[in-house]
């Protein structure tokens, strides 16, 4: 049993921990409660946003389009004649001139053919000759025939008053006769030879005629054997190497384009096309227009090309399948930078919207297929409000119904902000990008 002593003590023991347990309990308490105080204080800090005023101006729309840049001009370059391709004179992709060499094919087989057919015209020239003095040695005979006639016919006319007095016998009158007779035969066969000599040197001279021909076309596939450019442009890979045998009947060995100015061709929809000339009265009117027009040229890496093009022509036919018409412009290519083939996207103003409001693209929620903006009202509270949108142009957006000019609108810090909430504007910082 304690004493009342030991008693005493455990009591007083027992009261300082119960007290302190209590003390640290309530101190707990205070601190939480001051962070609370201090939670809920910073709830109400209004947050940061950028905004930017709803711009008003006139706006150009621009349409744009896929398109294929294609040389103005492509020659490929074919062999004309059959053999080796013995020697390649230009580098590929350097700029060729009209008239340059760019292949030769061996001209030996060629060369040949040329002397043999020179052969053949010197033959067909000496056969000429050899006619012609035919010609001649049959004329002579001709006139001693016809000599011989006149005498042999002087020599009837004398005997027949003799032979009709009996002073010559009817063997000397039918001697006469028939040597008149044969005199006349004689004339004629010669005559006739004559004929043939002739005919013997016009056929001689249509054979010259052939071999002259056969000369200059051996003469001109000679020629043929140096593949030169038709056109100054760009020259291609060589698809056919040295030692290759090349023929008519082959394909291109290489193939030269004018790039100076080049051709871009894209497609556009049957309704953009009729919606284009709806908006002229007049054909002249629409070519007009369409000179007028000027293309601009976005290249692969997104710059635009520094210069602009024109309106070259539309195809004659709408695609059937595609319901697509092809369009071509030309762009200056001083640089030779475009080169066929390249892809980029032709964009034209096709019209101009007056009044357009614009925002940037990025100020624009879209909930359920509905638009959606956060305007900052005169009390820097947000106000949701439903939008109309139209046509994009650049980084911005048209707003046709919802916003007013001059209204500001959350560009930044749209994900933070509820409505009615009050916030702490500031200028869009990326304003200056966010022009069209």
């Amino acid at each position: 049993m304690k004493s009342a002593a030991a008693q005493g003590r455990w009591i007083l023991k027992h009261r300082i921990v119960t007290w302190a347990t209590i003390g640290a309990a309530v101190t707990t308490l205070l601190i939480s409660a001051g962070c609370s105080k201090r939670t809920q204080a910073a709830g109400t800090i209004a947050p940061d946003v950028e905004v930017i005023s709803v711009e008003q101006k006139d706006v150009p729309i621009y349409s744009e389009w896929i398109g294929t840049l294609d040389g103005m001009v492509n020659a490929d370059i074919k062999a004309q004649v059959s053999g080796y391709l013995l020697k390649q004179n230009y580098v590929e992709g350097s700029f060729v001139t009209k008239g340059q060499v760019l292949f030769e094919i061996d001209p030996k087989p060629l060369e040949a053919v040329l002397e043999q057919v020179r052969g053949q015209l010197a033959q067909a020239a000496g056969q000429v000759a050899q006619a012609q003095a035919q010609l001649t040695q049959t004329e002579a005979q001709v006139a001693v025939a016809e000599a011989n006639q006149v005498r042999t016919q002087l020599d009837v006319d004398r005997y027949l008053p003799l032979a009709k007095q009996q002073a010559i016998t009817q063997q000397d009158m039918d001697n006469a006769t028939q040597n008149n007779v044969a005199a006349k035969a004689q004339v004629q066969s010669a005559k006739a030879q004559v004929e043939t000599a002739r005919a013997q040197i016009q056929a001689a001279k249509a054979t010259v005629q052939a071999v002259t021909a056969a000369v200059s076309t051996a003469q001109l596939n000679l020629g043929f054997t140096r593949l030169t450019s038709p056109i100054d442009g760009i020259a291609g890979i060589a698809l056919q190497q040295v030692g290759a045998l090349v023929s008519p009947a082959g394909g291109p060995v290489t193939t030269v384009s004018t790039v100076d100015p080049v051709k871009a061709n894209f497609t556009v929809s049957e309704r953009e096309y009729l919606d284009f000339h709806r908006r002229y009265s007049t054909p002249a009117s629409v070519d007009a227009e369409r000179k007028q027009l000027r293309l601009d040229l976005i290249l692969a890496d997104g710059t635009i090309y520094p210069h602009q093009g024109s309106f070259y022509f539309a195809d004659r036919q709408v695609n059937q399948g595609t319901g697509a018409i092809r369009i071509a412009g030309l762009f200056p290519n001083p640089g030779n930078l475009l080169r066929p083939g390249q892809y980029g996207r032709v964009r034209t103003s096709i019209r101009t919207r007056e009044g357009a409001l614009l925002i940037p693209q990025r100020a624009v929620t879209e909930l359920q297929g509905a638009y959606q903006v956060a305007v900052v009202d005169g009390e820097n509270k947000i106000n949701i409000r439903t939008v109309k949108t139209a046509e994009r142009v650049g980084s911005k957006w048209i707003i046709d119904e919802g916003l007013h000019p001059g209204e500001r609108v959350v560009a930044e810090g749209v994900q933070k902000v509820r409505p009615g909430m009050p916030v702490n504007p500031k200028p869009y910082a990326h304003a200056e990008t966010a022009g069209t």
